[in-house]
């Protein structure tokens, strides 16, 4: 719930429809009660509440091998990427600093 608004339902800022939906993909129960946890705390300490919703276990697909490492390649490239993806990245570093290795 970092780099979105988790209060908007179907949509990640211009980008609208149902795949652009606030959502927890958990592969166990111990990962779906750190979601519902974090899902609380976040209505706690923020205004607004959270839209995102806890989905699965189901079972995972592999995106198409073009858009693996797609930021690396094509998407410094895009103009869109440039302009959402940067901003997104500088939030997720902030937000994460005591988090990332040196």
């Amino acid at each position: 719930m970092g780099t979105h608004d988790p209060t908007q339902l179907n949509r990640q800022g211009n980008d609208v429809g149902t795949q652009y939906r606030s959502a927890i993909f958990p592969l166990d129960d111990a990962q779906r009660a750190e979601a519902e946890a974090a899902i609380t705390r976040w209505n706690a300490e923020n205004s607004g509440e959270a839209v995102t919703t806890i989905e699965g276990p189901a079972e995972w697909y592999s995106a198409e091998d073009y858009h693996q490492e797609y930021w690396d390649g094509e998407g410094q490239r895009n103009p869109y990427c440039l302009a959402t993806i940067p901003p997104k990245l500088m939030k997720l570093r902030k937000s994460f600093q005591n988090k990332v290795k040196a």
